[in-house]
């Protein structure tokens, strides 16, 4: 396949596009905007819509509409933009309507936001958290497959290092053919019969039982969490300390970590792909190689979090990363200086950092 040299949100937003993604909406925000931008042009080539609303519970209600249709959707956006839509995505999770979500974060602030949700009820993203702009186009492709596969909202957690980072990537089409054909969609009502809400809005009178359906959908997660859960790991074989890292910052834990080897130090690494379901089982393995896992995220510890409750307390979980912000205020701070993050890593080596 060619590959072409593409920043990182445009390759997001092709990536959607080669997946089928044929409707779009979204509220300019930045790093986000960039993404709205590309498919301003691009998606009417191929028969799509995508619409600036005028703010984010527009957008996202709109991506609600053309998702229960049937059709392929997604939206992106930032923090206090995703913020805006939370009421609306534990409706579609309840509703079982599939779209793709993408969080460009600015920094790493949204991991709780991401994997604990702030919505209402019993729900859950998966949440898929690429390092490169590779993996940012492979992961937007399985968002909508796995979105489309649990009737379940997918989202992809980006961030500003990533959206406008330049790579040469491939677009590669994923295999289709095991998703079921979405009979729920309203897509007019042809043959069926009508259905008419009675005066008092009851939905027993319907024979619908919403406690059924609650309960479908909780049973539901163990089963997306026994099927999706994903993770990276690196020179674990003999490390002696490891260090937990997602998303854009973890591609450059991998450099101190070979840094690190080169010292003499020897230290691995375990990258969480899917943060929801979380990779505990990689991550408990891990531990149960080494004397210390030390956590690396933009944020004042949130990942760490899921970290300890894998790992039990059978090692210490050390967190080396932290808020940073330069004056862009996008996170893109001095925590991220590799001479800084090797000599935290070398700090939990030599048992001078506190857990």
């Amino acid at each position: 396949m060619t590959k072409v040299l593409m920043e990182g949100s445009h390759a997001i937003a092709e990536a959607a596009i080669q997946a089928g993604c044929r409707f779009y909406a979204g509220y300019p925000i930045t790093p986000s905007t960039e993404i709205l931008e590309y498919m301003s042009h691009r998606l009417p080539q191929v028969g799509g819509v995508c619409m600036n609303a005028e703010s984010e519970l527009e957008a996202i209600n709109m991506v609600w509409g053309a998702a229960g249709c049937g059709v392929r959707a997604m939206i992106a956006s930032t923090g206090q933009g995703i913020s805006l839509m939370q009421e609306s995505f534990a409706e579609l999770a309840n509703a079982e309507i599939p779209c793709v979500i993408v969080n460009m974060m600015r920094g790493q602030g949204d991991y709780f936001q991401a994997t604990r949700g702030g919505g209402h009820g019993d729900y859950r993203h998966l949440v898929l958290a690429p390092h490169t702009v590779q993996e940012a186009v492979d992961l937007v492709m399985l968002a909508f497959h796995v979105a489309d596969r649990w009737r379940n909202p997918a989202l992809v957690l980006g961030d500003f290092v990533l959206g406008h980072t330049s790579e040469a990537v491939e677009f590669r089409p994923r295999d289709e053919s095991d998703l079921p054909p979405k009979t729920w969609a309203a897509t007019g009502k042809g043959s069926r019969a009508s259905l008419n809400v009675t005066p008092l809005g009851s939905p027993e009178k319907l024979d619908l039982k919403p406690g059924d359906h609650y309960q479908a959908i909780a049973a539901k997660l163990p089963r997306i969490a026994a099927a999706e859960t994903r993770a990276e790991t690196g020179l674990l074989d003999d490390a002696e300390v490891a260090v937990v890292a997602f998303g854009s910052p973890a591609r450059f834990v991998k450099y101190a970590v070979h840094a690190c080897r080169a010292q003499g130090m020897k230290v691995g690494w375990v990258r969480p792909i899917s943060l929801w379901p979380f990779p505990a089982e990689a991550v408990a393995a891990a531990a149960g190689r080494v004397r210390a896992l030390a956590v690396f995220e933009q944020n004042a510890g949130q990942m760490i979090d899921d970290v300890r409750l894998a790992v039990l307390g059978k090692v210490p979980v050390v967190p080396i990363g932290g808020i940073s912000h330069d004056p862009s205020g996008f996170g893109v701070g001095p925590a991220l200086a590799p001479a800084n993050i090797i000599a935290k890593i070398a700090e939990v080596y030599r048992g001078k950092a506190a857990a």
